[in-house]
């Protein structure tokens, strides 16, 4: 049985603003290695396999430390989250060479919206105006950041969207696995399926990196592996609807990365456009939010109500 984390709401938002400020480290460490700072670039492919193999090493030797047997891991969604996963991350660090870490981190932000919409064919949900509302606000900031002109169009920021519908997906394999394993062998399960399928990925495209590259691929798995565990965390610790907002934090920490070692500053259009997706996804989360809120409360007063309570009960539309 789990032990119950204590709840803290102080230390859960710590956790997500430093669970921020290492996740756009990532992306800073791929753009690095991508354009050539420390020596020839590397191929996408090559450094997000890079990031599976550090963080695999690291979650291993916290596993082995701790002597935690695996039991019963759900393998084929393991396998479906970590392949989604894989392909959001090489599609991230592709599209980070070629646009402002700030436009790839806002696009990032439409993977709720493209889980929300998978789910329903997938999973069979049921999406109502304000969530459909959400999305449609979403989607037209990723029309802006995209700039669907001949002159302005971005073709790398499809890259970026591309990464935000594999990372949609994988939130929908990480639903059906919340809760069934813990946090530890989840982690382990997906770097191990991760570190596997990006090696044979990376094989046609391998160089051999310098010892600069060497360290920030090591860099980038450890920090992005050090970003789940405060992010799981985080949410163990206080309600998703306090925590979860924190997240955006990372675009901030992007630009001024982008701003700070590359002398990238975020132009009109980009902050227009991020901040158009980030209302919408900031709606589409407390809605979510609320839905959950409405379900427990509905559960518990079912629980309280005892048998009578079980007959099939008609859940709104308009959610």
């Amino acid at each position: 049985m789990f032990q119950p984390v204590p709840q803290n709401n102080r230390m859960a938002v710590g956790l997500m603003v430093i669970f921020t400020v290492f996740l756009a480290g990532t992306t800073l460490l791929a753009k690095a290695i991508g354009t050539g700072v420390f020596g020839p670039p590397l191929h996408p492919l090559q450094v997000s396999w890079g990031r599976f193999l550090f963080a695999f090493v690291a979650i291993s030797a916290i596993f082995a430390q701790r002597g935690e047997p695996i039991r019963h891991p759900a393998w084929t969604l393991h396998f479906g989250r970590s392949f989604c996963g894989w392909g959001g991350v090489s599609l991230t660090f592709a599209s980070v060479a070629y646009i402002p870490l700030s436009d790839a981190t806002a696009i990032s932000f439409l993977s709720p919206v493209f889980a929300m919409l998978l789910a329903i064919p997938i999973l069979g949900e049921t999406v109502g105006r304000v969530r459909w509302g959400a999305a449609g606000i979403a989607l037209v900031g990723m029309v802006i950041l995209l700039r669907p002109g001949p002159e302005s169009f971005q073709p790398a920021a499809m890259l970026a969207l591309a990464a935000a519908v594999a990372m949609g997906i994988e939130m929908i394999f990480i639903k059906r696995l919340s809760g069934r394993e813990p946090w530890r062998q989840i982690l382990l399960v997906n770097n191990t399926i991760g570190v596997s399928v990006a090696t044979l990925a990376m094989l046609p495209v391998w160089q051999a990196p310098t010892a600069a590259q060497w360290a920030a691929l090591a860099g980038i798995g450890v920090i992005m592996l050090s970003a789940q565990v405060c992010f799981v965390n985080a949410m163990a610790r206080a309600e998703a609807s306090l925590v979860a907002p924190f997240s955006y934090g990372t675009l901030v920490f992007a630009a001024l990365y982008d701003l700070m070692f590359f002398g990238v500053l975020p132009d009109t259009v980009s902050i227009l456009g991020a901040a158009v997706i980030v209302a919408g996804a900031a709606l589409l989360a407390w809605r979510e939010a609320m839905r959950r809120s409405d379900n427990a409360a509905a559960a518990n007063d079912a629980e309280s109500a005892g048998p009578l309570a079980s007959a099939p009960s008609v859940t709104s539309i308009e959610d």
